[in-house]
């Protein structure tokens, strides 16, 4: 009889022990990432990866799934679709997927305004580079320009391809905009060979890599564009698309459009889970990856990689989204004229 007691008390207690484990204890966590290793995309979820687990109770293992193509649109419909909404499978992508769901493309699997956001690591305002030794040195420059210069893109939702379209509908400059590449490193070499002339990205990635680092060095590209409200320090001599929007008096609707496709640098780099996962796992990482971004190691190494940390929460997130995709016909009408989709 006392043994049968002993027995059920350890069971009890091996049960209550099991319950209490954390769900993350022993478990893997996948990022999937639109785009090639290496691509700046691609960097923060790794920096992130290494941080992030001692935040989340049980510490799972975090690894690192890159999934490129078509502007992350790929990856983006992998994990709002095939995975399970466990909490195990999160997605690091392209902030300006909405375009496709307000175009209606068909290719589109996943809704914009109910997407399961985490997060984002940093704000990203773009610019656009120009291989130096070419005859376009400013934006007036490619408006005068006989010949349009040839940008790379990987998609309508990557800013390779948006940005230059935004600036011939408010600026009347003309590009020759050159699809299909995987990555935004394709590009770059692209570049290099001399292929193509210009590239529209953000401010973050040029300042955080090679091979701009060695770029700025040498003068191999002069920054002609920036997109912010205000003039980045670091390119305190280029203007800003409002700057510019006011030289050449842009339209109220065309600000209008430009109001909505800037939109994207707001949701920045964002991270964001699939459908279904339980209320209290979806807090418990949104709150450790909150812990994570203002973790002061994090942000030391952040600082030494030269990775602006500059977050948005899931919360403000979620607002902007309904605001975007509540965009009226007539703004969405010109937006897919200017993307070439009717």
């Amino acid at each position: 009889m006392i043994l049968i007691l002993v027995l059920l008390l350890g069971l009890g207690w091996g049960s209550a022990a099991l319950a209490q484990a954390p769900f993350y204890q022993g478990k893997t966590l996948t990022i999937v990432v639109g785009t090639k290793a290496g691509d700046v995309y691609d960097l923060y979820p790794r920096l992130l990866a290494e941080y992030w687990t001692k935040h989340i109770p049980g510490n799972p293992n975090i690894i690192i799934q890159n999934v490129p193509g078509a502007a992350s649109l790929i990856a983006t419909n992998q994990v709002y679709n095939i995975t399970k909404g466990d909490g195990l499978t999160l997605g690091a992508i392209y902030p300006a997927l909405y375009f496709d769901q307000l175009l209606k493309k068909t290719e589109v699997k996943y809704d914009w305004s109910k997407m399961p956001w985490i997060g984002s690591t940093v704000t990203s305002n773009h610019l656009m580079y120009m291989r130096a030794d070419t005859p376009y040195k400013s934006v007036e420059d490619v408006r005068n320009a006989k010949t349009a210069p040839k940008c790379g893109s990987t998609g309508i939702a990557s800013t390779g391809y948006y940005m230059p379209k935004l600036m011939e509908e408010v600026l009347g400059s003309k590009f020759d905009i050159v699809s299909g590449y995987q990555s935004g490193q394709d590009i770059d070499l692209a570049v290099e060979r001399g292929e193509l002339q210009c590239r529209a990205f953000t401010i973050t990635a040029y300042h955080a890599r090679e091979p701009f680092i060695s770029w700025r060095k040498r003068n191999f590209v002069n920054v002609i564009i920036q997109t912010g409200l205000k003039r980045d320090p670091r390119i305190k001599d280029t203007p800003t698309i409002y700057e510019l929007m006011d030289r050449y008096k842009t339209s109220d609707a065309s600000r209008k459009l430009a109001k909505v496709i800037l939109a994207s640098g707001d949701f920045g780099r964002p991270i964001v889970a699939a459908p279904g996962v339980p209320a209290d796992r979806m807090k418990l990482l949104r709150d450790s990856f909150k812990q994570t971004l203002t973790d002061p190691a994090f942000l030391a190494e952040a600082e030494r990689r030269k990775l602006e940390i500059d977050p948005t929460w899931y919360d403000e997130m979620e607002s902007l989204a309904k605001d975007v995709m509540a965009t009226p016909a007539d703004v969405v009408a010109r937006m897919k004229k200017l993307l070439g989709d009717g």
